[in-house]
């Protein structure tokens, strides 16, 4: 366990996030710099029940309270 931090690769990637999900503004921009730093440390799973995370296709998110 542990933060995920940016490294010295955070700009990279959160410019190929911006390029690949344009659009993305207000609210979900705090739903993006969390999935940028997943992508930076190879996290693809996330459990939430945020749906906003499915905006993110490199993401598999589950819903701890689904069927």
């Amino acid at each position: 366990f542990g933060m995920l931090l940016p490294t010295i690769r955070h700009a990279d990637v959160a410019a190929e996030v911006l390029r690949e999900i344009p659009h993305l503004s207000g609210n979900i921009l705090h739903d993006t710099h969390t999935a940028v730093l997943m992508r930076e440390h190879g996290i693809r799973r996330i459990c939430t029940r945020d749906t906003d995370f499915h905006r993110f296709p490199f993401l598999e998110v589950f819903d701890p309270l689904a069927a």
